[in-house]
C-alpha cells in the first residue's frame, strides 16, 4: 500500500511539477516579512500618530495667536542652527533614504526621527509653508533601520525594510494604505516598481494606517467623486489638465533647486531662513491672508467642495510660491501636502477655465500634481481612488499619467533613479540620479 502511495505521490508531482521546499520556503519567507513589514508598521504608525497630533494642535495654537509668524525667521535660525549642529548626514532628508535603497552603505541614523519631526513642528508652529509626508517618511524609514541594525538583518533584506517604513509612514501619515503599499515600491526609480517589496510594504502600509487611526487619529474626509462616464471631449480636456499639472510640477521642482542654490551662496547659514522668512512675512503681508502659511487645508475643502472667490483662482500660484520659499531656504516639512493643495486650487481654476465642473477637476489636481512631482503615477492613481472614490477612475489614470510624462526628468526625490526613460529620444543614462541627469544635462 505504502508503495502505491509513494507511485502516485511521484506521478501527482511529475505532473503538476509540486515541490514541497518550495511552498515551506515561501511560508516561511511570508512569515519573515509578515513579521518584520508588522514591526516597521507599528512604529511608523504610532511616530504617524504622534506628529498628526502635534501638528494638529500646532496649527490650533498658531491659528488662534497669528502674531506668532513675527518670529519666523528666528524659528528658521534656530531650526538651521540644529541641524547643523546635531544632523550629520540626516539632514539630507528623503533623499539618504531613498539612496541607501539603491547603494545600501551608510546608516539611516536614528536621529532623523526626532530631528524632523521637530524641525517640522516649528516650521508649521510659526507659519512655514510646508507638509507632512517628508515627515512620516523619515520617521518610518530611521525607525525601520534602527530595527534592522537591533536584530542584525543582513543587508539585502535592509532594503526591504526601508521599503517598508517608507510604505508605512505615507499610509500612515495620509490615512491611504493602498497609496501608501504601492509609493514604498515605486518612488526609488523612475519607470520601475520593485516587487521584491511586495510583502513588507503591504503589511508596514495596512498595520501603519491601522495604528494611527487607533491611536485616535482621524484623517480629512472628501467628497466622492462623480462619474462623468466615457466622454471624448471630457477626456481631451482632462489629458490637457494632466499636462499643465505636470509642467506646474516642474516649475515647483525647478524653483526649490534655484532657491536652495542662491541660498547656499550666502556667507552666513542662518542668513537663508531669515531672509526667506521675511520674504513669507511680507507676502502675507500684500495678500493679507494667512491661507498660505501651514498646511493650508481649507484651501484643498474649498476646492473640493465650494467655488473659489475670483482673487483665489489664483491660490495655486500663492501656494506654490510659499512653498518653495519654504523649503529652499532651510525650514523643515514635506512637500506632498503643499503639492496637494497646489494641485487641487489649479484644478480648481482649470475646471472653470475648460468649462467642467471646478470641485471634480480640484479631485483630479488633487494628485496629479504630486504625481508628476515624485514620478509616481500608480500610488497617485491609487490615492486618488482610496480618497475620492471609484466614480472615474480613468480620468485620474489619465491625468496622473500626463502629469507624469509632462514633467520630465526631474523630481522632488533627487536621488530617484531612470531606469526607464520618460522619452526615448532624449538623452537620458539608465541608472543615473535625477540629479546626475540634471547636472550632466546643465553643463553641456
Amino acid at each position: 500500500m505504502s508503495q502505491q502511495l509513494q507511485r502516485i505521490w511521484q506521478w501527482a508531482r511529475g505532473a503538476m511539477h509540486l515541490n514541497p521546499r518550495e511552498f515551506i520556503a515561501l511560508a516561511r519567507t511570508l512569515g519573515k516579512w509578515v513579521l518584520l513589514g508588522g514591526a516597521v508598521g507599528i512604529l511608523a504608525g504610532s511616530a504617524s500618530a504622534v506628529f498628526l497630533i502635534s501638528l494638529d494642535w500646532t496649527t490650533q495654537f498658531r491659528v488662534a495667536h497669528p502674531q506668532i509668524i513675527l518670529a519666523l525667521p528666528v524659528a528658521g535660525v534656530l531650526i538651521a542652527w540644529g541641524y547643523r549642529r546635531f544632523a550629520g548626514i540626516a539632514a539630507q532628508g528623503n533623499n539618504l533614504i531613498i539612496e541607501e535603497i539603491h547603494i545600501n552603505q551608510r546608516d539611516v541614523p536614528l536621529r532623523m526621527a526626532p530631528l524632523i519631526l521637530l524641525g517640522t513642528i516649528i516650521t508649521h508652529l510659526f507659519g512655514g509653508s510646508a507638509g507632512r509626508e517628508g515627515t512620516a517618511l523619515q520617521m518610518g524609514a530611521s525607525l525601520a533601520d534602527a530595527v534592522r541594525r537591533v536584530l542584525k538583518i543582513n543587508r539585502h533584506d535592509r532594503r526591504l525594510m526601508l521599503m517598508a517604513g517608507i510604505s508605512g509612514g505615507f499610509g500612515s501619515v495620509f490615512g491611504t494604505p493602498v497609496a501608501g503599499f504601492v509609493f514604498g515600491m515605486e518612488v526609488q526609480h523612475v519607470g520601475q516598481i520593485r516587487y521584491d517589496g511586495i510583502v513588507p510594504c503591504l503589511v508596514a502600509a495596512l498595520v501603519g494606517d491601522w495604528v494611527t487611526r487607533a491611536l485616535g487619529v482621524s484623517h480629512a474626509q472628501y467628497p466622492q467623486i462623480a462619474d462623468f462616464g466615457i466622454d471624448p471631449l471630457l477626456m481631451l480636456k482632462v489629458i490637457l489638465a494632466g499636462g499643465l499639472c505636470g509642467l506646474t510640477s516642474l516649475v515647483f521642482v525647478e524653483l526649490v533647486h534655484a532657491i536652495k542654490f542662491f541660498a547656499g551662496k550666502l556667507q552666513y547659514f542662518w542668513l537663508r531662513p531669515v531672509l526667506g522668512g521675511l520674504a513669507l512675512l511680507a507676502l502675507t503681508g500684500l495678500l493679507g491672508t494667512q491661507d498660505y502659511l501651514g498646511l493650508s487645508l481649507p484651501l484643498i475643502q474649498r476646492s473640493v467642495h465650494t467655488e473659489l472667490n475670483e482673487w483665489q483662482a489664483f491660490a495655486f500660484l500663492f501656494k506654490l510660491i510659499f512653498t518653495v520659499i519654504t523649503l529652499g531656504t532651510g525650514f523643515l516639512g514635506g512637500e506632498v501636502t503643499p503639492l496637494f493643495v497646489i494641485g487641487a486650487t489649479l484644478g480648481h481654476s482649470l475646471g472653470h477655465v475648460l468649462r467642467v465642473d471646478p470641485a471634480w477637476m480640484a479631485m483630479l489636481g488633487f494628485v496629479a500634481v504630486f504625481a508628476g512631482a515624485s514620478n509616481t503615477p500608480l500610488a497617485c492613481m491609487l490615492m486618488g481612488l482610496e480618497l475620492f472614490g471609484g466614480g472615474s477612475p480613468i480620468y485620474f489614470v489619465l491625468i496622473c499619467v500626463m502629469a507624469y510624462v509632462c514633467s520630465g526628468h526631474r523630481g522632488i526625490y533627487s536621488t530617484q533613479r531612470i531606469h526607464i526613460g520618460k522619452s526615448h529620444n532624449h538623452d537620458v543614462s539608465t541608472g543615473e540620479t535625477l540629479q546626475a541627469h540634471a547636472d550632466r544635462l546643465r553643463h553641456r
